[in-house]
């Protein structure tokens, strides 16, 4: 352990004497300098939605149905999976099994299970780039990740920045409850107390992570504001706008009087379709007259599709327009859709996830921390195709075992698809038997006991 490690877990030990400004001063050993540098988890201009944790759940995931649709699809998929130890086997993974180590995983905390686990940090990964949990005894703690902030630090000498320091390591955690502005005491946690699950990385960070929702805010946006027409289309006499043009000798307040009756007759869903009366010296020009002509399905389709690319979720998963069009409806591109968000989204997340876990659950010797998704119904294939592995994979037994090989490594190497895993008997099949070689010679039979006679049949 570091000298800087140790100071770190000695305030751990202590956060309630002295507070963490008093620390800084110690981070010297020797004459060498310890360059420390506190990484913001959330960080940015404020903007329509603005970039922040809160900004996103509220302004993104609560106020966009169509990020609601995707957080709830990649919620419910990746709460299938269950937590389990898996073996390996000269860098190969083998089989799954289970200890009691894991029950902390399948119980986290009162009344909750592997599932509410998963959801929040697949949903905290999502909108703020980051999930942080600790293990408290038998209990894991989720810590709200705008409150967090990443400790770096460098033992080197170097005057670089730490999030600039090619030397620079994650020591330590900061949470600070109820956020870094409030005058709450934050609280420190080592480097190897939290469970740090970042599944896409932030290009301007080392240790941080990023949220899709990052490059796709102007598109939640645009989608917002084609709800907000599309309410106003209705609010404002069902047309998008009409232009009235008074003659020049039409006064001020009449041209008033006119304004304020044409809204109380004609403005409003109720008013629609209305037959429009008008007096001399006006003239209505209607500029567009309904969603066709603006061609607003299209708009609000595509951008839609926009957003469900960034989440990597397919248009056809979600039910969105863009997806229920030609020959997206079709089981086969379904299928191909599915599988393909199933290998280049969950599988890579549930993969990461288990890593980052394995600081607060460490796995046995030779295993690692995996996910049985044999219970994950997104992921169970078509009967046909399952059907037609499993015959597959019946006819390759079957044929390694008529070659010579032991039937327990063929089905272990089959299973795993490993095939360092075969074992051979040293038989071999007839067809490699050389035509022209002599037969082996048969043992001749000893009879036991030579002195005894043979028995004789009393009916001969």
């Amino acid at each position: 352990m570091s000298p800087f490690e140790r100071l770190f877990k000695r305030f751990a030990q202590q956060p309630e004497t002295r507070s963490w400004d008093d620390y800084f001063p110690m981070f010297h050993f020797g004459g060498a300098a310890y360059p420390i540098g506190v990484n913001q988890t959330i960080y940015g201009d404020k903007e329509t939605i603005g970039t922040s944790f809160p900004d996103y759940a509220a302004g993104a995931f609560q106020g966009n149905p169509i990020v609601f649709a995707i957080e709830r699809l990649r919620m419910s998929v990746f709460s299938e999976a269950r937590f389990m130890f898996r073996q390996l086997r000269k860098g190969k993974p083998g089989d799954l099994f289970s200890t009691p180590a894991l029950e902390v995983l399948r119980h986290p905390w009162p009344n909750a299970t592997t599932g509410d686990l998963l959801a929040r940090a697949i949903l905290d990964a999502d909108l703020a780039g980051n999930h942080y949990a600790v293990r408290l005894d038998d209990r894991v703690k989720r810590l709200r990740p705008d409150w967090v902030s990443i400790v770096v630090g460098s033992e080197g000498d170097s005057v670089l920045d730490p999030s600039q320091d090619p030397d620079a390591e994650v020591v330590g955690y900061l949470y600070h409850p109820g956020g870094k502005a409030s005058s709450n005491t934050a609280i420190p946690y080592l480097a190897e107390q939290v469970a740090h699950f970042a599944p896409m990385p932030d290009p301007l960070a080392n240790h941080r992570g990023m949220s899709w929702l990052t490059p796709v805010l102007r598109d939640v946006e645009a989608d917002k504001a084609t709800t907000t027409h599309k309410n106003r289309f209705f609010q404002n006499g069902a047309t998008p706008n009409m232009i009235i043009k008074f003659d020049p000798a039409v006064g001020p307040d009449t041209a008033e009087k006119f304004k304020k009756m044409f809204r109380d007759e004609h403005e409003g869903a109720v008013n629609a379709y209305k037959t429009l009366y008008l007096g001399g010296g006006a003239d209505a020009t209607v500029v567009g007259t309904n969603f066709q002509q603006l061609d607003f399905a299209a708009t609000t389709g595509k951008g839609e599709n926009r957003i469900a690319v960034a989440s990597g979720i397919h248009a056809t998963l979600l039910g969105l327009s863009e997806g229920l069009q030609g020959s997206s409806l079709n089981a086969g591109n379904y299928g191909s859709a599915r599988r393909s968000v199933a290998d280049t989204v969950f599988r890579p997340m549930w993969r990461d996830l288990c890593g980052s876990y394995e600081t607060i659950v460490p796995p046995p010797s030779a295993a690692e921390l995996w996910v049985d998704l044999d219970g994950v119904a997104f992921l169970r294939e078509d009967q046909k195709d399952a059907a037609e592995i499993m015959s597959t994979k019946a006819t390759t037994i079957a044929n390694l075992v008529r070659e010579g090989f032991t039937p327990e490594s063929v089905v272990m190497a089959v299973t795993e698809e490993n095939p360092s895993l075969l074992e051979h008997t040293g038989k071999v099949s007839v067809q490699l038997v050389d035509p022209n070689a002599e037969p082996a010679a048969k043992e001749p039979v000893v009879d036991p006991d030579p002195e005894s006679e043979p028995e004789v049949d009393p009916d001969e």
